[in-house]
């Protein structure tokens, strides 16, 4: 009895202490001191105008805020006497608040960031907070209960991360490529770690898509092409959740492939592509005509009709709405009729793009094409411009590197982090699931174990005492003779102990080594791949990355090949020496054939273009001087090989 009072006093507690406190409970550190989550109600609207008008949040955040430096660098109008000047009155939760904001706003109307310093102080005050927040026990991520404590402490984190976006922007202007990476990164690990993924909508939802942009456009500008395309598939998952506009979709999809582009992979690059094409609203606007230019450039380079990629590129050009876009369209008709080696009209294209293109990397493309064509034509003052300008904007070989492999150990590390994060926030959701059925179960168990024992407690002890006595005596001798039984069978049961673990020692020894497969189709690892090709249903015309969670690992790619060399006598090691062309990959391919395996399943299964795996398919039919299908082929060298 006092045992079940025990537990259940030790639950009620449990579970009193998981519950979350009241709304109307302060924010209290252990010592009493409030901790500040709160901001006013003038800074509410001026963050909520922002978003949909910042020339007018600006106006009415200098309303607000002592202003008057700042305000001569973005108003030809400003007037010190007119600008209300109420630092002084204001928290410091507010003052820091005010800068973040200003700071946005600055940049969301095309003006310096003329309030650097305080930036500064506003990141580090924000960072601040959420350790203080996190030390004090105060949930930034609540599970079922959202109280006005955890509401103030999301808003201060989502400032904090806004406000290292800002403070990588100001870095980036600076050309401090490394600082502005960390802080873009940051942001993102502020989100990730104090906001659950359902709770990334609305604003938070576009702040990752600015975010994801920014990372991606620099990582490509550094051509590293997997960190941006891995930062603008993600800025498109968002995008569909909240779009910053109704071409950012299509944006994002334009961005994937033009890394895949420049990574040579042109059938990807086409069909993302194709897929902003799809989710593009109209027709009529600079994002279309990028993407119909950089298609239509890309069909060039696959299909070389010039005539048709010309003549579609012109067209464009008659749709732009400005002289920068005009030169952008003048570089890709500048780059197919140099392709072409038409000299002359190539010329007259890059010439404007060279001398009038913003784009610095434009004007470097530019400048290279203009030098070999300068240098064909003889006209060696040109061409020394060309070289002379490339020199001026290229950096040595080391500092490209240097900052190359900064940037992908910041990227790589972010991974990590997020992968930890990721792995953390799925093993506290299962806890609490577990938790939230376990205690109420045992709960109720104990309540109705209690109430049984309470009922029948007085009835059986009225019981036990009147029989108590009459079966003392009976089961001591009962006792006696049991203990002279059981002394005799604790010898023969002794023995049989020692026969039992004899047996299963032996069994042991013979289970020791897995058994061999009675055939090859039956192997574990074969069984796994026509399962994963059974459910996939693999497509030749799908992107493989489609298919990347059915993937075979270098073990599993291990096992097959042994699993082959058990069944078909050394097969592989045979196949090696009878084809001496054929590699270590080749010999994957030809276990994955021997399965009867179609080209798409092989290529969905080794992470590689449909393409690439008929090349491949081509090149081994010609090593074994077979045009038979190759499961065919392999599978009467298997039988052979068991033959010999």
């Amino acid at each position: 009895m006092g045992r079940v009072w025990c537990i259940g006093f030790l639950l009620l507690v449990f579970l009193s202490a998981c519950t979350p406190k009241g709304d109307d409970e302060p924010v209290e550190t252990r010592h009493g001191t409030p901790l500040p989550t709160t901001s006013s109600p003038e800074l509410a609207v001026v963050d909520s105008l922002l978003w949909r008008q910042p020339d007018s949040a600006l106006a009415v955040l200098m309303d607000f805020w002592d202003c008057r430096d700042v305000s001569r660098n973005v108003s030809e109008n400003a007037n010190d006497d007119t600008s209300g000047d109420v630092s002084g009155n204001v928290s410091t939760y507010d003052r820091h608040y005010a800068n973040l904001l200003l700071a946005e706003l600055l940049y969301k109307n095309y003006y310096a960031q003329t309030n650097r310093a305080e930036l500064l102080e506003a990141v580090a005050y924000f960072d601040s907070l959420l350790v203080l927040a996190e030390q004090r026990g105060v949930s930034l991520q609540g599970f079922h209960h959202r109280d006005a404590r955890h509401a103030s402490a999301q808003h201060t984190a989502f400032l904090d991360a806004r406000a290292h976006y800002i403070n990588g922007v100001g870095y980036y202007e600076l050309d401090s490529v490394v600082p502005a990476c960390k802080e873009y990164l940051t942001a993102l690990e502020v989100m990730e770690k104090h906001f659950e993924e359902e709770e990334l909508v609305e604003k938070k939802a576009r702040f990752m898509v600015l975010t994801y942009n920014r990372l991606g456009d620099m990582f490509s500008e550094q051509f590293m092409m997997e960190p941006a395309i891995s930062c603008y598939k993600n800025s498109c998952a968002f995008s569909l959740i909240s779009p910053i506009s109704s071409y950012s979709v299509s944006n994002a999809l334009y961005r994937i492939g033009k890394q895949f582009n420049m990574k040579g992979d042109l059938d990807s690059a086409n069909y993302y592509y194709s897929q902003a094409l799809v989710h593009i609203p109209d027709s009529t606007n600079l994002c279309y005509r990028n993407i119909v230019s950089s298609q239509t450039l890309l069909s060039y380079q696959m299909t070389h009709r010039a005539a048709s990629s010309l003549e579609r590129l012109k067209q464009m050009i008659v749709m732009t709405k400005d002289d920068d876009e005009r030169l952008a369209r003048f570089m890709v008709i500048g780059d197919i009729f140099f392709e072409e080696h038409l000299y002359d009209s190539a010329r007259l294209y890059l010439e404007p793009v060279l001398k009038n293109k913003e784009d610095v990397v434009a004007r470097i493309q530019a400048a290279c094409f203009l030098h070999i064509i300068y240098d064909s034509l003889g006209d060696d003052e040109k061409s020394d411009e060309c070289i002379h300008f490339l020199a001026q904007q290229k950096k040595s070989e080391g500092q490209n590197k240097a900052l190359v492999s900064l940037l992908e150990d910041l990227f790589q590390k972010h991974m990590n982090l997020k992968l930890d994060q990721d792995t953390d926030k799925e093993r506290v959701k299962a806890f609490r699931k577990a938790m939230g059925i376990i205690i109420p179960i045992t709960i109720v168990i104990v309540l109705f174990v209690f109430g049984v024992t309470k009922l029948n407690s007085k009835k059986l002890l009225k019981e036990q005492e009147a029989v108590s006595n009459k079966m003392l005596e009976e089961t001591k001798q009962q006792h006696r003779i049991e203990q002279a039984a059981i002394s005799g069978r604790l010898k023969r049961s002794n023995q049989e102990v020692r026969d039992l673990k004899d047996q299963i020692k032996q069994q042991d020894e013979m289970t020791s080594k897995p058994p061999i497969a009675e055939s090859f189709n039956d192997e574990p690892v074969c069984r796994l791949i026509m399962e994963r090709v059974n459910e996939g249903q693999f497509k030749s015309k799908m992107d493989y990355v489609y298919y990347s969670d059915y993937a075979l690992n270098k073990q599993q790619l291990l096992d097959l090949r042994l699993a082959a060399d058990r069944h078909f006598g050394q097969f592989s090691v045979r196949l090696k020496k009878a084809y001496p062309r054929l590699t270590n990959a080749d010999l994957d391919y030809c276990c994955l054939y021997l399965l009867g395996l179609t080209d798409a399943d092989v290529a969905a299964l080794m992470q590689r273009a449909y393409n690439t795996v008929v090349e491949r398919n081509g090149k081994i039919r010609r090593i074994f001087g077979n045009d038979n299908p190759l499961p065919i082929t392999l599978k009467s060298l298997a039988n052979c090989t068991i033959s010999a």
